[in-house]
């Protein structure tokens, strides 16, 4: 997956483990593209990817749009940004922080 992301040019790759903190998934996959057009490159290159491993995509939510694509592979789940909607939704902010630091603010 982050070899096809890298591929089309994909940038800031990040891993986060989520396990036990959510049922969304274990983990969420961030990656950059610099344009709508590029994001969506990035989504198709890792639902082929995935398609190819034999696995499946089980939802895509915000294709059309293109700001900020989802891919739902059941435990894994990928966010595709551009860089203002990456920026503006830092989900590495609101996943990374230790439960100490989350009852301080």
């Amino acid at each position: 997956m982050r070899d096809a992301a890298l591929d089309k040019k994909g940038e800031s790759y990040e891993e986060i483990d989520v396990a036990g903190r959510t049922i969304l998934g274990d983990t969420f996959v961030l990656v950059t593209g610099r344009s709508k057009i590029q994001t969506r490159a990035i989504a198709d290159a890792i639902a082929e990817k995935v398609k190819e491993s034999g696995n499946r995509v089980a939802r895509t939510e915000g294709y059309s749009d293109g700001g900020w694509i989802l891919l739902d592979l059941g435990s894994i789940v990928v966010h595709v940004f551009t860089p203002d909607e990456r920026e503006f939704y830092n989900l590495e902010r609101l996943w990374t922080l230790t439960p100490s630091t989350k009852d301080t603010q």
